[in-house]
């Protein structure tokens, strides 16, 4: 009795978790175009994404981090981001220009 216990539990255990794990999967599809919803956006730069996972999750606009030389044009379709870095190198927060 006890095994049979202990056997449905890591079934539900692993059931839960597969779920969380799928939702993390439909979160790392890449956008495609420019920013355009803004609460995804921010939501997504909560988890204090690296450079690299932004790059991959938003494959259209240009990430401005120090030494990337950019042009001095002003740009209003959120299609250029200068993010805000920790010492790690996380991206914490920014803004579009």
């Amino acid at each position: 009795m006890r095994k049979a216990t202990l056997a449905l539990f890591l079934l539900a255990a692993s059931i839960a978790t597969g779920g969380c794990h799928d939702m993390a999967k439909a979160d790392a599809r890449p956008v495609a175009g420019y920013v355009t919803d803004m609460a995804g956006f921010d939501a997504f730069i909560a988890t204090h994404p690296t450079p690299e996972q932004f790059r991959a999750k938003y494959p259209d606009v240009l990430l401005v981090t120090p030494g990337t030389m950019t042009t001095m044009e002003v740009r209003s379709n959120n299609s250029r981001y200068f993010p805000e870095l920790d010492k790690d190198g996380h991206i914490i927060g920014g803004r579009f220009g």
